[in-house]
């Protein structure tokens, strides 16, 4: 693991503006994954599992995080993945494919199985046919995961008033909002439509330091459209540092429109958490591309 250090993105008399790289953590493994499977590998391996099972969508960062970490970790892993029409196009997926090299076996099912999966029915059906596993959920956010997310913020923090990161299933957003400082302010922002999260987040964290800013999710999850490819791009140009369309992009683009709106008093600073999902950008250009859209102009 890097030594993850915050970058300056911006500077003004109002407000300082910086980005935790934990992107750079880990090639595959990056940012929030790292962190929330962290535990959860060390749980498995302590329980004597050698097999991993989870859950994730087309393009989930999830799946990809978790089959490269069971490789690396001797793990043999399964994905069950969202959309059975998916079987016969693993090879044009880069994340399927790239989860598929690196040794995950699928099970793919309808949406409609698929929003079942909680169900103690369908895990014992899974259990019949894969036997005995590590069960990780969709996303990855479990007690373990949040303990993780908890490692994000260090002492070097403490200067921050505000830290903002992107919300998904709100493991990653539970750990910084237990680790946060009395005084500091955490803005979750999330990816996805809906005021469901508030609910999930506090199963794992009970102070009250923090706010969902659910205005930037741009129509819903994996929802993009030319501001916001814009806005990535240019993000890139002038900081060297990429951003995901489907959570830091939109994370980054609310603070910056925040900062426009004098949302944050004078004089305020502010920490944004990049949580990585860099792998993402490889199969959304492709959805781009379908649409005649630009594509995100970014080496990773």
């Amino acid at each position: 693991m890097v030594e993850i250090k915050n970058q300056l993105i911006l500077k003004t008399n109002k407000v300082d503006v910086f980005i935790k790289r934990e992107d750079l953590i880990h090639p595959f493994v990056s940012g929030n994954k790292y962190r929330k499977l962290k535990y959860n590998l060390l749980k498995a391996k302590e329980d004597g599992y050698s097999v991993l099972l989870t859950f994730g969508g087309a393009f989930s960062n999830h799946i990809a995080a978790v089959a490269f970490a069971g490789k690396e970790n001797n793990f043999k892993t399964i994905g069950v993945i969202r959309g059975d029409e998916l079987r016969e196009k693993i090879e044009d997926n880069p994340t399927l494919k790239f989860a598929q090299e690196n040794g995950m076996q699928f099970e793919f099912i309808s949406r409609a199985q698929y929003s079942d999966k909680q169900s103690p029915e369908f895990e014992e059906e899974l259990r019949r046919r894969f036997g005995n596993f590590y069960l990780i959920p969709e996303g990855g956010t479990n007690e373990l995961a949040v303990k993780g997310c908890e490692e994000i913020l260090t002492a070097d923090d403490a200067q921050f008033d505000y830290i903002c990161c992107a919300v998904g299933t709100g493991g990653t957003i539970s750990g910084i909002i237990n680790s946060a400082l009395p005084h500091q302010k955490v803005l979750g922002f999330p990816a996805l439509k809906g005021d469901f999260l508030k609910k999930e987040i506090r199963k794992f964290a009970s102070n009250e330091n923090w706010e969902l800013i659910a205005d930037y999710h741009f129509g819903g999850y994996g929802k993009v459209n030319l501001e916001l490819i814009e806005f990535i791009n240019n993000f890139y140009q002038d900081n060297n540092v990429p951003l995901d369309p489907v959570y830091t992009g939109k994370l980054v683009f609310g603070v910056a429109d925040l900062i426009e709106k004098n949302y944050f008093p004078d004089k305020s600073k502010i920490l944004i958490i990049h949580t990585g999902g860099l792998q993402g950008i490889q199969g959304m250009n492709t959805v781009l591309e379908n649409k005649q859209l630009p594509k995100i102009n970014i080496n990773v």
